[in-house]
């Protein structure tokens, strides 16, 4: 038997077998001399108290009447076990996984192996288990190995004995008082106290937070040195020193970039969250850098510091490497109500430097014919500010009516995206529409065709406090859309389109979700057969009430077709059940009606019933709904499908 034993020199105390990425160093007595560092071509000394207590494998344990030399044979390779003592008050979740990752016996348990291996294999361990102790604080610690055979089978044991945990007696940040009145945040900030254990993961933690604060605090050229530890075997203790020359506390100055082939200082300068004055903040530095390379058209972004030509300033110099511009996308669907539709855009996401995108786009359906340019900005003045111009002429085949429209729009809004959600996000715009729009006399059935020219000035401001943009699981969002608009068909008259959405999401357990959701809408200032068919209020849809199809709800003409009306009432509550692994069940009630009236009742409702199946990708959910209505009207189908990505709300 033979135990691992601690040399009584230099020893990593944390980083140990790069565990951690800190390089601190236990210093707890003299190195060894010069002369006895060994020379490689020397042959290999002796090494005491190394190596397995082998038992005695002759005999058959099993068999006590068999004589010691009886001559009973073991294979040369047997399989093995192995067992770790003496850790069960200590274990932490990440010693046993780190433990578990490097572990030699671990990775060949229940293998063939020789007696060379496994000796190799449990002095490895023994080593690797020694390590982990000292990195925890435990300096004394000891660990034994030995074999033991029962029944034909071997058990390698690793009994540890962590011995006392050694702690701080004193920590000290070397020129940290140069820092001034920030001197104290940094002294938290590096959050190792006297008394604490001497504990590798906790000082490299300290450590990272230190070079993070120091930053945070307007010090771009600051240096944090590596920790020194002293360990003192005799106390216990050990002392723990760290040198800090924090530098000058700045300003941020200019941007300034190499080239301008993507976009140049000007731009990155309104993509930051600061401006030239305020103090350094490498926190700012790195949100910086993240927008940089969301916009999509870099492949890596460098901001280096760099002395201000200001006094008392940092300028910041960024070197960005060119993504490919240009993208091409397609989709093919299918949605009840709405048909087959393939559509297809190519995009120059730089065309016109910074960030402006040519979009040409297309779309081909049993219902639907579409073609676009758009011109969109990203980033137009301000962080996630995006101007959109849009050309479109489009084919649209419904159920309720039939529109052939040629539409011109603008849109300046502040954005939101999963990469940097935002709490406010708002929308202003205009729109020019010229439509054709077939329908039919609600009294009579018989077919009519007018031609609406509309102007419309539609806004949005939304609330979003939930936790995720695509799969929220906690929170709630509130919005509300107002259109005013002006329409001439045979005469002038206007109107205004108003619509609030509002939905909560509680989490019940870690494996429920409850969400649910409501929408009212309504236009105030003209009569419903007024307006023009596509301009209406419509339900049904996997994005409203599913078990319908899509805009099929509400009041109807002779030929038993949707007429769309002036309000809308909908509710949805929905039990978002995380299956197994990665998938999930969403069963769902939904509810809802469109009224001829001008403000919503909340009577008449269409009430429709289903189970959703959820898969939770890296880039959120996609959904696939099965429904069904419960009180359906003459005509409805009994089944409607609908798939997306992202939940229903």
């Amino acid at each position: 038997m033979c135990a691992v034993r601690r040399r009584s020199w230099s020893v990593a105390a944390a980083g140990l077998i790069a565990l951690t990425p800190a390089a601190a160093w236990a210093q707890d007595g003299a190195r060894p001399a010069d002369d006895a560092l060994l020379d490689p071509g020397d042959p290999l000394a002796p090494m005491p108290e190394l190596g397995l207590d082998w038992p005695d494998l002759q005999a058959d344990p099993a068999d006590p009447t068999a004589p010691a030399d009886s001559g009973v044979q073991v294979a040369a390779e047997t399989r093995y076990r192995y067992r770790v003592e003496g850790m069960d008050a200590i274990w932490t979740d990440l010693m046993r996984q780190r433990f578990n990752e490097a572990s030699s016996l671990r990775q060949g348990e229940n293998k063939p192996a020789n007696a060379a291996q496994l000796d190799r294999r449990a002095r490895e361990d023994a080593g690797l288990l020694d390590e982990l102790l000292r990195a925890e604080g435990y300096y004394d610690a000891e660990v034994q190995t030995r074999v033991e055979a029962a029944a034909g089978e071997l058990t390698v044991f690793l009994t540890a004995v962590p011995g006392d945990v050694y702690r701080f007696a004193g920590v000290t940040l070397e020129g940290v008082e140069t820092a001034g009145g920030k001197a104290d945040e940094l002294r938290k900030a590096f959050a190792v106290e006297p008394k604490d254990p001497v504990n590798a993961d906790t000082i490299a933690a300290a450590e990272a937070n230190l070079r993070q604060r120091i930053g945070r605090e307007g010090f771009p050229f600051a240096e944090v040195g590596e920790p020194r530890i002293v360990v003192d075997h005799a106390t216990r203790t050990a002392t723990l020193a760290v040198k800090v020359a924090p530098g000058e506390a700045l300003r941020f100055g200019k941007i300034t970039t190499r080239d301008d082939r993507v976009f140049d200082g000007k731009h990155v300068q309104e993509i930051a969250r600061f401006v030239p004055g305020e103090p350094y903040d490498q926190g700012s530095v790195d949100d910086l850098r993240r927008a940089i390379v969301q916009t999509g058209l870099v492949s890596a972004v460098r901001i280096e510091p760099v002395k201000g030509t200001e006094p008392g300033t940092v300028d910041l110099a960024v070197r960005m490497a060119p993504a490919p511009p240009r993208t091409i996308a397609g989709e093919i669907g299918y949605g009840t109500g709405e048909g087959a539709r393939v559509e297809a855009s190519w995009t120059h996401r730089n065309l016109f430097p910074p960030e402006g995108a040519l979009t040409l786009r297309g779309v081909a359906g049993t219902r639907e014919q579409l073609a676009g340019v758009t011109f969109r900005r990203n980033n137009f003045g301000q962080r996630d500010r995006v101007l959109t111009l849009q050309a479109t002429a489009a084919h649209l085949q419904r159920d309720a009516y039939q529109a052939d429209t040629l539409l011109l729009s603008g849109t300046l809004e502040r954005q939101t995206n999963i990469f940097f959600q935002k709490a406010w996000i708002w929308s202003l715009g205009a729109e020019l529409a010229a439509s054709r729009e077939q329908d039919v006399i609600v009294a009579t059935g018989e077919p009519r065709i007018r031609t609406y020219f509309i102007g419309a000035l539609p806004t949005s401001l939304t609330h979003d406090g939930t936790d995720d943009l695509l799969n929220p699981t906690q929170g709630f969002r509130l919005g509300g859309r107002l259109s005013p608009e002006v329409s001439l068909s045979g005469e002038t008259f206007g109107y205004a389109r108003t619509q609030i959405d509002a939905s909560v999401y509680r989490p019940v357990g870690e494996r429920l979700v409850i969400a649910a959701r409501t929408r009212l809408g309504t236009i105030l200032g003209a009569p419903r057969d007024a307006i023009a068919p596509s301009r209406r209020f419509y339900a049904g849809g996997g994005a409203s009430v599913r078990g319908y199809g899509f805009q099929s709800i509400g009041p109807r003409d002779v030929n038993n077709d949707p007429i769309g009306g002036r309000s809308l009432t909908e509710f949805s509550i929905e039990a978002r059940v995380k299956a197994f692994g990665n998938f999930g069940v969403v069963p769902f009630l939904d509810a809802g009606n469109i009224y001829t009236s001008p403000l919503p009742r909340f009577s008449g409702f269409r009430y429709g019933a289903g189970v959703g199946v959820r898969y939770y990708s890296n880039f959120g959910p996609i959904r696939v709904d099965v429904g069904t209505p419960i009180n359906p009207q003459p005509g409805d189908s009994r089944i409607a499908v609908y798939v997306s990505l992202g939940q229903a709300f």
